[in-house]
């Protein structure tokens, strides 16, 4: 903002109409920021939606300077207004900031208890490590054991417990996890993450029992411990990787929701089950079909001799999701986060998309579709240096259409993005004929509704119509 002012209310309407804001005058009392915009502004005016008590003190924030725009205002206590002149004096950053928000988390203010909690939410986690010596073990673990506070805050919570905490507080978290009450398990994947940290492997055996390896176990609360375990994997070394690979495994034995982990599987080059996963696509029913994108795309990263074979059998079994392989895959970015360019290994491409050859795939006097898919598997698994220049099939501007995703694929990628139809990327022509076909059908149908239409609004009455 350009400007920030303490301001009390000292005129407001009699009379506003239900639900809607009226213009009212207040008095600036303070300027926290853009004196030399306000320059000798004395007062100012804003839409107001309160009750109209004059006195009141309010933080207004402005912008655009020449013509200042001001905020709706936001009520201000004694505590607030004391709160706003300190954090205007704190470094921008350091240890130092991170001790004073700490004092307001869950302040009895609620303004003031958000803005902490934002201030920790934008913090990198190096920055909790820092804070060590200084956070509140004691503190953290009663608004953990709140059950009334949001998943957010707990979140937040459990996570700098598990930077300051010890094996003293395992018996609580095991308690939570154990827990029927949902409540208990809210912000679930920070919750494991921070047993984690504290029990290190001795306590993947508890999550596997209780969201891997049970087939009872609710989606969401399954998806948080692999999210849990993938935070691990990625980010500390508390855990060795080869442990957290054996409890993903586990959901190799659900084949229903074996895709989750299949990239992360890809990711840390775990080529170890590259037979169960042959053995997944072929047993994939309507249920499980979606499970067999992703375990092309592993194997067309896998430098496993027999991978090429495993692709050129399995292409025989279902072509179609071969070609979703090439040209579909929605989970890159929430299961396996890219690493720059310069760090990626060989194998990496598998995480970044193949990109989509532009000869047809079956096509008279091209490669036969065999030697074409043999191209493909050699293409997407060989060093990076061999293929300068090339941009991924994910980074492709132009999307237009998923028909070649099957509902199961649409269902998961919804669920994942949060967006119904995902975007999926054009596939290579395959024929004059059909590209003919399916631009001239939908062409001839629209001109035809076109008519229909028009015939409509232009003769009222329902008259005969030519």
């Amino acid at each position: 903002m350009d400007a920030a002012v303490i301001a009390k209310l000292v005129e407001v309407p009699d009379t506003t109409s239900e639900g809607a804001g009226v213009e009212a005058t207040f008095e600036i009392v303070q300027v926290l920021k853009g004196k030399e915009h306000l320059k000798d502004t004395k007062s100012l005016k804003s839409l107001y939606y309160g009750d109209g008590r004059k006195g009141r003190l309010f933080l207004i924030l402005g912008t655009e300077p020449e013509n200042m725009m001001w905020s709706t205002p936001t009520l201000l206590t004694d505590r607030g207004v004391t709160y706003l002149n300190e954090i205007i004096k704190l470094p921008a950053t350091g240890n130092k900031r991170y001790v004073f928000y700490q004092d307001y988390l869950e302040d009895q203010d609620e303004m003031l208890a958000r803005d902490a909690y934002d201030e920790f939410a934008n913090a990198p986690y190096s920055v909790l490590h820092d804070l060590k010596p200084e956070m509140k073990h004691d503190q953290l673990v009663v608004w953990i054991e709140n059950l009334d506070i949001a998943a957010n805050r707990r979140r937040l919570y459990f996570t700098m417990l598990g930077v300051c905490g010890s094996k003293k507080d395992l018996p609580m978290l095991e308690k939570m996890l154990n827990s029927k009450d949902s409540r208990s398990k809210q912000g679930l994947d920070a919750l494991i993450g921070c047993y984690l940290t504290l029990a290190g492997a001795d306590g993947l055996p508890l999550i596997d029992k209780l969201f891997l390896a049970n087939k009872e176990a609710e989606y969401a609360d399954t998806y948080a411990a692999i999210m849990a375990l993938r935070f691990h994997g990625t980010e500390t070394d508390v855990i060795p990787k080869e442990k957290l690979l054996e409890s993903l495994h586990l959901m190799l034995d659900r084949p229903a929701l074996a895709d989750l982990v299949i990239a992360d599987l890809a990711r840390w080059e775990d080529w170890s089950v590259a037979d169960r996963l042959v053995k997944l696509f072929k047993e994939a029913d309507e249920e499980t079909s979606w499970v067999r994108v992703p375990v092309i795309r592993y194997l067309m990263a896998c430098p496993k001799p027999e991978a090429k074979q495993y692709l050129l059998e399995l292409e025989k079994i279902d072509p179609d999701a071969m070609k979703r392989a090439q040209t579909f895959f929605p989970f890159q970015s929430q299961a396996v986060p890219a690493r720059p360019a310069d760090k990626q290994k060989p194998n990496e491409q598998l995480l970044a998309m193949a990109e989509v050859d532009d000869q047809p795939i079956a096509d008279d006097n091209q490669l036969s579709p065999e030697d074409v898919l043999t191209e493909q598997i050699d293409s997407a698994i060989a060093p990076a240096s061999e293929r300068p220049g090339e941009q991924t099939a994910m980074a492709k501007p132009t999307v237009t259409r998923d028909v070649v995703s099957t509902q199961g694929d649409r269902k998961l990628a919804a669920a994942i993005t949060g967006k119904q139809g995902p975007n999926l990327a054009e596939i290579p022509s395959v024929g004059i004929v059909q590209r003919i076909f399916s631009t001239t059908v939908p062409l001839l149908m629209t001109f035809g509704l076109i008519l229909a239409i028009s015939g409509i609004l232009w003769n009222p009455g329902n008259r005969p119509s030519t």
